[in-house]
């Protein structure tokens, strides 16, 4: 095959997969209500704590929503809230509910005077919170909708609820007091730079009777509306919905296919539960050897529909004058992949959702491997994505040279084959044949270009995932125009940069044996490219343009090399 014609129907296939992604973004209706329904808990879980004791999840979504129908008297049963302030959250909550979290570290816009990003809140457009209670099947307990009171005396004199200098951790204490002599106490500790919550219970049975419980954690949310920067909006096709990790596997679930896709019920020992969205996330992530039960469902609140993830348990039996802990980590914050390996979670790097099948998203792991290194060294993201670029072109220069040096002696016959094709006209089998006889004759690997350009393809797709899906790169600048890698170009210049570098690679590439029509719509492709890119992040394009531009330098020194003068007809 043609070399020129195999990589831009590559081009062009890759186009239209973009352009019908954009077209099918802005078909698909938003998540449309749908019944409330509860999974039922797993069948080791004794009845007390799946449906009976436990608040149902249509009534645990939206705090109130159970019998209570005004917000104004849902909001007034609702225990007092506290801030919590680090330098780099800062956080309302109650003892059961984190209302809201904000990322000091991250505007919302790239603008100087932007609020930092609101990762939960409260609004019903916007509504994203983690809860977390207990149900008991032998006496009270507190759940995440009321019961737990701060506890300021707990804390030491002069203590308040902010990260002062030189301090490394701030504890925040709620405590809840049963009936019958139990006291659960809540302790949730801030880090200095740190996004993970440490959340620990002590249960202290102070009555004459043994006590069981069993703990729940659960994110709950309404789908965000997505930001859109132009029709290429990488947001647009970014993971929205729910994650779990249990027995080794990584599964997802956007919210279009919450109940579609059918219940979830699976008992797991450690693991994790998240909501993700593009370069954010909140997760609860329970101790390591504690086996919990995880669950999905579409409870109805205010604000319509909410989507619901939960892991319930471990238990704990507490005999009376004894006492019990039970503790996890919720994270709450970006995509960090550094930070995200210091937890030592199995399969939490999984959040970072560069790609649905794990070998992208290795590969694509890797790559980010390198392009921090490169940061590392460089100090610039953008100048990071240049580095990287010339690495991969070192690696697979062996597979490249033989691309274009497979190009460069299609050149060298061009003649010929003219001559060929002008003696046989429109019969094609015998123009196809005489070629075929012509390859042979002077050795020429018609496909040689081929398989390199089919191996780079993985790469290509692995880096544009990695580049889209990077908090890293969020509002980093470049150089001079460039002040956001994850916005378009606002000037074009980058896109028409690629017009011109693909315009002068069509040049060098021997266009013998395409008819008239695939020759016109070929020289179109560096303008269809061009106005695709505009939309493009900056990043990616600049990722793009370095990669043309160096394979036009190597293309154009491999045709001087073999090419030689054109052997005549």
């Amino acid at each position: 095959m043609n070399q020129t014609r195999m990589f831009l129907i590559l081009a062009w296939l890759m186009v239209a997969t973009l352009l019908w992604m954009a077209w099918d973004k802005e078909q698909v209706a938003p998540p449309t209500p749908v019944t409330s329904r509860v999974d039922a808990g797993d069948a080791s879980v004794p009845d007390a704590a799946t449906a009976g004791a436990v608040p149902t999840l249509a009534a645990t979504a939206q705090p109130g929503s159970q019998a209570v129908p005004a917000a104004a008297t849902a909001d007034a049963n609702r225990p007092a809230a506290v801030t919590v302030r680090t330098d780099v959250l800062q956080v309302v909550l109650d003892g059961g509910e984190i209302r809201q979290a904000d990322l000091l570290a991250y505007p919302s816009t790239a603008d100087e005077d932007s609020a930092p990003v609101r990762l939960f809140a409260q609004d019903p457009a916007n509504y994203f919170v983690a809860q977390s209670g207990w149900v008991s099947n032998s006496g009270a307990a507190p759940s995440h909708l009321q019961g737990f009171v701060f506890d300021r005396a707990a804390l030491p004199a002069g203590a308040d609820l902010a990260l002062d200098p030189g301090e490394q951790q701030v504890v925040v204490p709620f405590t809840w007091t049963g009936p019958d002599g139990v006291t659960i106490r809540r302790t949730y500790t801030f880090g200095r730079g740190d996004y993970a919550v440490q959340v620990r219970d002590e249960v202290v049975n102070g009555s004459d009777a043994p006590w069981q419980g069993f703990v729940y954690r659960q994110l709950s949310r309404v789908p965000r509306a997505l930001e859109k920067s132009g029709p290429m909006s990488v947001e647009q096709y970014s993971f929205q919905g729910a994650a779990w990790f249990g027995a080794g596997e990584y599964d997802k679930r956007d919210y279009d296919d919450f109940v579609d896709d059918g219940p979830l019920n699976q008992q797991v020992t450690g693991g994790w539960i998240a909501m993700l969205q593009h370069h954010f996330f909140g997760a609860w992530i329970p101790a390591e050897d504690a086996t919990s039960t995880f669950s999905l469902a579409t409870p109805s609140g205010t604000g319509g529909t909410h989507y619901l993830i939960r892991e319930l348990g471990p238990g704990v039996s507490v005999a009376p004058g004894a006492t019990a802990a039970s503790q996890a980590r919720l994270w709450v914050g970006p995509k960090l992949v550094a930070n995200i390996q210091s937890q030592n979670v199995p399969g939490l790097e999984r959040a970072v959702d560069f790609s649905s099948f794990s070998i992208m998203a290795t590969l694509a792991g890797w790559l980010f491997w390198v392009l921090a290194k490169l940061h590392g060294l460089l100090g610039n993201w953008g100048w990071a994505i240049v580095g990287l670029v010339v690495i991969l072109k070192l690696v697979m220069f062996p597979l490249s040279a033989a691309q274009y040096k497979s190009m460069a002696k299609m050149r060298k016959f061009q003649p010929r084959m003219a001559q060929l094709k002008e003696r046989y006209g429109d019969d094609r089998q015998k123009l196809q044949s005489a070629m075929m006889e012509l390859y042979k004759k002077e050795k020429i690997n018609p496909v040689g270009g081929c398989l390199p350009l089919l191996l780079q393809m993985p790469v290509f797709l692995a880096l544009y995932w990695m580049l889209s899906e990077s908090v890293e790169l969020r509002h980093a600048p470049w150089i001079l125009w460039i002040d956001d890698l994850t916005a378009a170009d606002p000037y074009f210049v980058l896109p028409v940069i690629n017009i011109a570098l693909m315009w002068a690679t069509q040049k060098l590439n021997p266009m013998t044996g395409i008819d008239p029509m695939q020759a016109k719509m070929m020289q179109f492709m560096p303008v269809v490219m061009g106005v695709v890119f505009a939309f493009f992040p900056a990043g990616l394009v600049l990722y793009w343009v370095t990669n043309a531009g160096l394979g036009l330098i190597q293309q154009w020194w491999m045709v001087k090399k073999y090419s030689e003068e054109p052997v005549k007809a």
